[in-house]
């Protein structure tokens, strides 16, 4: 395979940001040919196709789609680099790369990731959510500065890491209305048998509350599994089933889908990581992060 090109590899970028060559021409201010014509010549050093043709639309395929996430890193760090340099190094933010893995709540995450922001110098975060693997790759370039992570390093990771405890805190169980009047009465008991939706595999939490309810000796219907929480959330919130979230944020959680609180408990806890290839943390966003969870934990929610 000979050198990739890179102008090539920018002009796909952009088709693939803008979701057809149409609007990537009006971006780069070519014709759709000339960008069709660099796109070919990409995929021929690259020896492999990019895009599958549906109808009239292009979408990325396999590789196409693991190319793009080497070339929006790739080019996200150039626009990085060319910030910083039309900046005076006084003007400089202060730059916060962090990974959030996508079982972590998002109200959740920013309440840990909230004491950078109070910090006195400037401060350009940037945020990117995923797998915890895909994550672990990119704290093990350095992409990352930590990653927020509902679990500790894994044991059998090939990533060298260091697992520092933001806090914790146990669950609180909520359904609609209509739902809620049949189960709140009897908790925890009262949930066998009911409608029930359970996180995704990859969250943390959900072997630890399966286990929770076989020493309850209860078994709920599973209604659902979701990985997206705020997708579990909105079904919560439609009745169709009663769901769990940690008791950090059980507040928001009702005033925000109207849903009532059923039961809780601190038998089953969520725990709350930031994971660094540093074992003392020394990035001034990352130590106030780990400071503030110190001082407030979790656990007293």
């Amino acid at each position: 395979m000979s050198a990739i090109n890179y102008k090539h590899l920018h002009y796909f970028w952009v088709v693939a940001k803008c979701g057809g060559i149409g609007r990537a021409s009006e971006q780069l201010h070519l014709t759709p040919q000339t960008i069709s014509g660099q796109i070919t010549l990409l995929e021929e050093s690259l020896g492999t196709s990019l895009f599958d043709r549906v109808g009239r639309r292009i979408e990325l395929n396999e590789t196409g789609r693991m190319v793009f996430s080497y070339a929006d890193e790739i080019f996200s760090l150039g626009e990085e680099l060319e910030d910083m340099l039309h900046h005076r190094p006084g003007d400089r933010p202060l730059q916060f790369s962090v990974g959030v893995v996508d079982s972590v709540q998002k109200s959740i995450a920013y309440m840990l990731l909230e004491p950078a922001l109070k910090l006195p110098e400037t401060l350009r975060m940037v945020c990117r959510e995923g797998k915890l693997s895909t994550l672990l790759a990119g704290l093990a370039i350095q992409s990352f500065d930590i990653v927020i992570a509902d679990g500790p390093m894994p044991a059998n990771s090939n990533v060298r890491g260091y697992s520092h405890l933001l806090g914790e805190c146990g669950i609180t169980f909520f359904a609609a209305q209509s739902l809620a009047r049949q189960v709140k009465k009897g908790f925890p008991q009262s949930l066998d048998g009911a409608p029930f939706l359970l996180p995704g595999e990859d969250a943390a939490v959900r072997p630890r509350l399966l286990k929770w309810f076989d020493r309850e000796r209860v078994r709920p219907r599973i209604a659902g599994e979701f990985d997206d929480g705020a997708l579990l959330k909105e079904f919560g919130e439609a009745g169709t089933g009663v769901f769990c979230m940690p008791s950090v944020v059980a507040a928001q959680i009702k005033r925000q889908y109207g849903v009532v609180e059923v039961g809780r408990t601190t038998e089953v806890m969520e725990q709350f990581y930031a994971i660094s290839v540093e074992r003392r943390l020394s990035h001034p966003a990352v130590v106030a992060i780990s400071s503030a969870a110190r001082k407030r934990s979790v656990a007293s929610h």
